[in-house]
């Protein structure tokens, strides 16, 4: 299967708790571990790349973040499909899919194990699982994707836009050419293919059709920030970005991106409104620095 001819194929609860335990989730195990295109072309610099390893930050700041991640609005219940990053897989994503079920929505993995790229077979078991999951529960499906997991969430999106309620992305790179990323080789040896020409016959850079969020940091390390910022268009006015401090292996346990992303999950189908980043005063404006700023 060629990822071109797959992207391009047609695609044929849990109870409200309002004090979730963090001991639930921290018990859960999980592994750490144009002149615009110029500027895409280039790879977050050698000190932001050594920071990478400070990720351990990320997972220590849940518990004095508890309180106010427990405060975060409850979902409805409807499903929410989680795809890991590069060369992860399910268990990387465990701690943020248990916050998510305790807020009441019934997230799950992708359930095929480390991800290794579009390789043979990969795409279709995604098709069929949100095609299984919409018929039984007759719900949209969000999906929710951390970096390499992100490009599967907006392309999948963009090919069965009627199943889908919303999209969540990573420190996705979307927006940057391959070269734009610290992983780019990463990915060819874990998926045997060229990346180039992966990306040939594809608008990444375009939103998909649905409600549509970038979660990004510019110290993310690994991939330039620049490639993860969504450009407004006038196809899909529901499109945003949301900037959080963090690393690109820590945006999984970022209690900024969990919040963020219990927010947008939380919102009424057919309801969307931007993230307010000030809504919650001094603090809140901190932790979500303004993405207009100069960089």
């Amino acid at each position: 299967m060629h990822h071109a001819a797959t992207l391009s194929r047609p695609f044929s609860a849990m109870a409200k708790q309002s004090n979730p335990p963090l001991a639930q989730i921290l018990s859960v195990q999980a592994t750490l571990p144009d002149v615009r295109a110029a500027l895409h072309d280039v790879p977050p610099s050698a000190w932001l790349l050594a920071l990478v390893v400070g990720a351990i930050w990320e997972l220590s700041a849940l518990l004095p973040a508890w309180p106010l991640l427990n405060r975060a609005p409850r979902g409805d219940s409807h499903p929410v499909v989680v795809f890991p990053r590069l060369t992860a897989n399910d268990i990387s994503t465990a701690r943020l899919r248990r916050y998510l079920q305790l807020l009441n929505h019934s997230a799950c993995g992708w359930d095929q194990g480390f991800n290794f790229g579009p390789r043979p077979g990969v795409l279709d078991d995604a098709r069929d699982q949100l095609v299984r999951t919409f018929e039984s529960t007759g719900r949209k499906i969000s999906l929710l994707g951390w970096s390499l997991g992100g490009i599967y969430a907006r392309e999948l999106a963009k090919e069965v836009p009627q199943m889908v309620r919303g999209v969540i992305t990573l420190g996705t790179p979307f927006a940057g050419s391959h070269r734009s990323t610290h992983a780019w080789r990463l990915y060819e040896l874990a998926s045997g293919r060229s990346i180039e020409q992966e990306s040939k016959g594809h608008n990444l850079p375009k939103a998909p059709p649905v409600p549509t969020t970038s979660i990004y940091s510019r110290t993310d390390g690994v991939v330039a920030w620049q490639g993860s910022v969504q450009t407004p268009g006038s196809e899909n006015p529901q499109t945003e970005n949301i900037e959080v401090l963090a690393r690109h292996v820590g945006l999984g346990f970022n209690p900024s991106a969990w919040w963020a992303i219990a927010d947008r999950l939380a919102q009424p189908e057919g309801q969307w409104t931007p993230f307010m980043r000030e809504m919650r005063g001094r603090l809140h404006g901190l932790i979500y620095p303004d993405p207009s700023r100069p960089a």
